[in-house]
């Protein structure tokens, strides 16, 4: 870990965004939500916008991440768009840099590339797009290289090419929740983000695992670390404890296994869970922060304190659109990267 602290002024922020459905509404109506909360965040100072691959689930709408990308970036003008991530286990490489090859060629400059080594889904809906899962996940090193290697210098010869997608520059990222990819992030040399807004556990040791296996590549002279969190901001601290509770009944039904569109913020979870759910809730959802600016500036300092990373990525499950814009606004000028 580096001796030299950070303040939160001095990382960068960014939003992750699964593209809720909210009860109620439709996909439709999470399409114009997001482009306009990433209008709104690219205004505000925010590094990037990044959606993430889930199939078969009624409240998340960003199922054909790579469509929803170029959505966002063609309707924005500065900020950068990508995926946190594309599960790669889901799709040929081949196909992966097709895509991303497109949208950096439709976009120059402003694409990132997050790749998972998990389905996202189901083992019934993984068979379904894929058709067979033998070596599901296992094969995810060979994946990368070769996925990467389509993004290599224009090479004529090459009997398979991606185009586009030969010779750009697209920053590939590993996605994790365990050490795996932690560990190959470090070894290849490339940037690494932690999947800390609902698998906290392994935050600490993955981050070191990066850091330590390390090695300096055409990609990155230096470890870069991203972790996600969850942020519920509000202008008091009852306000915003009232507001979470759409995140804590969405990953109650998580655990439950009822996939559900997400519900309108309640009084509180008094009644709707018992102790175990409750407890299981809370653990998922440890780098949770709730609150007002006063009392979110603390304890995400003492998060960048803790793990040195060098970006946060924010999530924020919050039902009522403008509320959610708020939150990222409060955020923002707390990070100092909003004047007030």
């Amino acid at each position: 870990m580096s001796s030299a602290t950070k303040n939160l002024s001095d990382i960068r922020i960014s939003v992750l965004d699964l593209v809720p459905i909210l009860s109620g509404k439709t996909p439709a109506d999470s399409f114009k939500n997001a482009l306009d909360l990433a209008r709104h965040v690219e205004q505000w100072g925010y590094e990037r916008y990044w959606m993430a691959e889930h199939h078969n689930m009624p409240g998340i709408a960003s199922s054909a991440t790579s469509v929803l990308i170029g959505y966002i970036a063609g309707g924005t003008s500065t900020i950068r768009v990508g995926s946190g991530g594309i599960m790669l286990p889901n799709h040929a490489p081949l196909v992966v840099a097709e895509q991303f090859g497109t949208l950096e060629t439709l976009y120059p400059g402003r694409i990132d590339l997050g790749l998972g080594r998990a389905p996202g889904t189901d083992q019934v809906t993984a068979m379904a797009l894929r058709r067979d899962l033998r070596g599901a996940g296992e094969d995810f090193p060979e994946n990368v290289a070769e996925l990467q290697s389509y993004f290599a210098p224009r090479d004529a010869s090459a009997r398979v090419r991606a185009v586009p997608g030969e010779g750009l520059d697209i920053p590939i990222w590993l996605l994790g929740s365990s050490t795996f990819s932690a560990q190959l992030a470090g070894i290849l040399g490339m940037p690494f983000a932690f999947a800390s807004h609902f698998a906290p556990s392994l935050l600490h040791t993955a981050l070191k695992v990066y850091r330590d296996h390390f090695q300096p590549s055409e990609y990155l002279q230096e470890p870069y670390a991203l972790a996600g969190i969850n942020i519920v901001a509000a202008d008091t601290d009852e306000e915003a404890q009232r507001l979470a509770t759409s995140l804590y009944m969405s990953f109650l039904n998580v655990i439950r296994g009822k996939a559900t569109p997400m519900k309108p913020p309640i009084e509180s979870m008094e009644g709707q869970w018992d102790g175990s759910e409750k407890y299981a809730v809370q653990q998922m959802l440890r780098y949770t922060f709730i609150g007002s600016p006063n009392t979110l500036q603390a304890e995400l300092q003492t998060f960048v304190d803790e793990t040195q990373v060098d970006e946060v990525m924010v999530a924020s499950g919050i039902y009522d659109h403008a509320a959610r814009l708020h939150s990222y606004e409060i955020l923002a000028e707390i990070a100092g990267k909003k004047k007030q």
